[in-house]
């Protein structure tokens, strides 16, 4: 729904109703070493990233499905199945299998990871940091974990503490794609444009960046008014028309809100 277009209204709210009305902001969890335009393959998962709905999501719930109802606690098949299940959009039956997943594995990190980030995305945001935080080892820091706690702390518009979690997990893995990309949708969650992009250039650039890492670059530069380049990065990640009409609708939306 559209602001008024009164100069009572923040620019933050502003900003934030152009955001929810906009697909690019996503939050990446983990990103493959090779790049690739259509989608993340992340290592604990095994799963290619694809649009909910997609043909190639509903392929891989059946895949990891079959193999669920074999043996339901091979934790390489929990986390897998889970996964498709979220990507497909299926969360409260992606959340069921890792909550079976930590009772069958209770001192499993990627397991407990994975289930806290299902809460999360079902908005039992204090449960989700109970569930990370309790498998967390503060002698062995899992960064993984310190991502995932990040990211429910900004979901909770707590971006001070989320950020001194994405830095002290940089400190760990100083280049990982999807750290920087998190940072920098922090940064654009409160406005601070110039190091949203920044932080995003930063994690575009890294050998681990993928297809959504750019479109929230091609994002924050469309909310700067940076519309050509916002297209040019789009348009190396989705049809140039698709870009092009995103760009344009976000440019119309912010020029709304200027007005």
């Amino acid at each position: 729904m559209l602001a008024p277009r009164t100069g009572s209204v923040p620019r933050r709210t502003r900003l934030a109703s152009t955001l929810m009305a906009m697909t690019a902001l996503v939050l990446v969890t983990g990103c493959a070493s090779n790049k690739s335009n259509t989608g993340t393959h992340s290592p604990a998962s095994g799963v290619h990233y694809a649009a909910p709905g997609s043909s190639q999501a509903r392929a891989a719930v059946v895949k990891w499905g079959k193999s669920y109802e074999k043996d339901r606690k091979n934790r390489t098949v929990i986390l897998r199945y889970s996964n498709a299940l979220s990507q497909n959009g299926q969360m409260p039956q992606a959340t069921a299998v890792l909550r079976a997943g930590v009772i069958a594995h209770p001192k499993d990190r990627e397991i407990a990871s994975a289930y806290g980030k299902a809460l999360a995305m079902n908005g039992r945001f204090e449960e989700s940091l109970n569930v990370l935080q309790g498998v967390q080892r503060p002698d062995t820091p899992d960064w993984k974990l310190m991502s995932a706690q990040a990211a429910i702390y900004d979901q909770m518009g707590n971006h001070g503490k989320a950020r001194s979690l994405y830095k002290q997990a940089l400190k760990i893995e100083p280049d990982e794609a999807s750290l920087l990309n998190n940072l920098g949708l922090s940064y654009l969650l409160s406005n601070e444009l110039p190091d949203a992009e920044y932080t995003l250039r930063r994690a575009a650039s890294l050998p681990g960046a993928d297809s959504r890492v750019r479109q929230n670059l091609a994002l924050v530069l469309g909310i700067q008014g940076k519309y050509d380049e916002a297209i040019q990065v789009a348009q190396a990640e989705i049809d140039p028309r698709q870009a092009e009409a995103n760009i344009a609708y976000l440019r119309t939306m912010m020029q709304n809100r200027q007005s």
